[in-house]
C-alpha cells in the first residue's frame, strides 16, 4: 500500500477527485495520508478533514528563504513516509532538493494538452485565456512527473476536450476539470501505486 501526500494551496477539487476515487476503491493499492497546505485557509484542508485525513500547513512566507521551507517540507514528506507526492493546486515551485529526493515520484496536473500553453506563468485561468486566443479546438489536461523544470516532466497521461464557440475561460475551466483533470489524476495515481508505470527517458510507458 503506497502513502500518497497531496500538496494543496486552494479549493482542492483535484484533491476531492482523489478522495472520490480512493473511496470508490479506484486506487486499490494507495491510500491518501495526509493533505500538506501553503494557505492556512486553503479550504482543501477542510476536504481532507471531512474524510479523516491528516493535514498540515507549511506555509512558505513564514520562513526566511525558499531553501529553509523547502527543508521544512522535505522532513514533512520524509516524516509522513511518502511514497507518491501529488501537486493538485500547488502554487509554489518545488525545490530542486525535493524533487532529486523524490525523484519520478512527484506527479502534477497541468489544465493543458503539454507542451501547449505551459510552463513559467501558465496557471489557472491563465491557461484557458491563453487557449481561447490563440483559437485551438481542442484543450485538455496533463498528468505528468515533476522535474526541474516547469511542467517539463515525462508525461504520464492525457485527455483532450473540445473548446466551443461560446467559451470563456472560466466555462472552458470547468469542462476541462470534469471531462480530463478529475478522471486521468486519480488514474494516472492507481496506475502509479500499482507499479505500472516505468520512466525511459522523457517517455513513461504503462505496463499491463
Amino acid at each position: 500500500m503506497k502513502n500518497i501526500v497531496v500538496l494543496v494551496s486552494g479549493g482542492g477539487t483535484n484533491l476531492q477527485a482523489l478522495i472520490d476515487a480512493q473511496k470508490n476503491g479506484q486506487i486499490p493499492n494507495g491510500r491518501i495520508t495526509c493533505v500538506i497546505s501553503s494557505n492556512p485557509d486553503a479550504y482543501a484542508l477542510t476536504r481532507a478533514k471531512e474524510n479523516g485525513i491528516g493535514t498540515r500547513v507549511i506555509v512558505p512566507k513564514e520562513f526566511e528563504s525558499r531553501e529553509v521551507y523547502s527543508k521544512v517540507l522535505l522532513e514533512a514528506l520524509f516524516q509522513e513516509y511518502a511514497d507518491l507526492i501529488v501537486l493538485a493546486g500547488f502554487m509554489t515551485i518545488l525545490d530542486e532538493t525535493i524533487i532529486r529526493a523524490y525523484h519520478n515520484q512527484i506527479i502534477n496536473v497541468h489544465p493543458s494538452l503539454i507542451p501547449a500553453f505551459c510552463g513559467a506563468g501558465y496557471y489557472g485561468l491563465r491557461v484557458h485565456g491563453a487557449a481561447l486566443e490563440r483559437g485551438v479546438k481542442l484543450t485538455g489536461a496533463t498528468v505528468h512527473f515533476v522535474n526541474e523544470v516547469a511542467d517539463d516532466g515525462p508525461i504520464i497521461l492525457q485527455q483532450a476536450v473540445a473548446v466551443e464557440p461560446d467559451d470563456t475561460p472560466e466555462t472552458l475551466q470547468k469542462r476541462v476539470m470534469e471531462q480530463a483533470e478529475w478522471k486521468i489524476l486519480p488514474r494516472a495515481v492507481s496506475l502509479f501505486c500499482n507499479g505500472q508505470l516505468e520512466v525511459k527517458g522523457r517517455t513513461v510507458w504503462i505496463k499491463d
